[in-house]
C-alpha cells in the first residue's frame, strides 16, 4: 500500500479550509525558508522566533489571499515568493515597532557614485551574512529590504516612513561599507 503524499496545491487548499494536518505540513515545509528570511532582519533568537510565529499566523490568516494563474511549475516559487514576502513584512512592522532601532539622521544630497564589486571568489551564504553583521543595524535592514527582498526605494520609504532618498543614500553607504569590509578581508 502506497501512502500519497499531499503535493503543495492540496495542503494550500487544506490550508485555506483550516485543516489542522494542512497548517502543521505547511509550518514543516516552510520554517526553515521563514526562519531563514526572518534571520536576515532580526539577530535576536527569541525575538526571531516570535516572528517566525508571527509570520506563520500571517500566512495562514491570510492563505485565501494567494492565487496564482501562471504555469504549474512556476507554482511553487511564487509561492514561497509570497511566504517570503509576509515575513519580510512582519518583519519590518517589528522593528518599526521598536523605532529606537532606527536612527533616521539629517542627509543632504551626497556624491552618488556606484561602486562595483567584482569578487576573486565566490562567496558562500554565511560569508555575506557576516558582511552584512557588520553594517549598522539601518543600513543592514535597507540592504535586505532593497537587495535581498527586492522592495523598490519607494516601498521602503512607505514602510519605514522616510524619504525614498535617505534608503538610497543608507544602501549606497552599506554598498561602499560592505566593499571596504569585504576588501580588507582579503589582506
Amino acid at each position: 500500500m502506497q501512502i500519497h503524499e499531499p503535493d503543495l496545491k492540496d495542503i494550500i487548499e487544506g490550508c485555506k479550509r483550516k485543516n489542522f494536518r494542512s497548517e502543521e505540513l505547511l509550518y514543516k515545509t516552510f520554517y526553515g525558508y521563514v526562519s531563514g528570511v526572518a534571520f536576515r532582519y532580526i539577530k535576536e533568537r527569541n525575538m526571531m522566533k516570535e516572528l517566525v510565529n508571527d509570520s506563520f499566523l500571517k500566512i495562514f490568516r491570510k492563505m485565501g489571499s494567494f492565487s496564482f494563474s501562471g504555469p504549474d511549475e512556476e507554482f511553487p516559487r511564487a509561492f514561497k515568493g509570497w511566504v517570503g514576502r509576509i515575513t519580510a513584512n512582519t518583519a519590518i512592522d517589528k522593528i518599526r515597532l521598536n523605532r529606537t532601532m532606527l536612527y533616521i539622521d539629517d542627509m543632504s544630497s551626497e556624491s552618488q557614485t556606484e561602486i562595483a564589486v567584482e569578487p576573486e571568489n565566490n562567496l558562500s551564504f554565511k560569508d555575506v551574512m557576516t558582511l552584512l553583521d557588520v553594517l549598522p543595524r539601518i543600513q543592514q535592514l535597507i540592504f535586505n529590504m532593497h537587495v535581498i527582498e527586492g522592495f523598490s526605494h519607494e516601498e521602503i520609504a512607505v514602510k519605514l516612513s522616510i524619504p525614498p532618498n535617505t534608503s538610497r543614500v543608507y544602501l549606497k553607504r552599506a554598498k561602499k561599507k560592505l566593499v571596504a569590509f569585504y576588501q580588507a578581508d582579503l589582506r
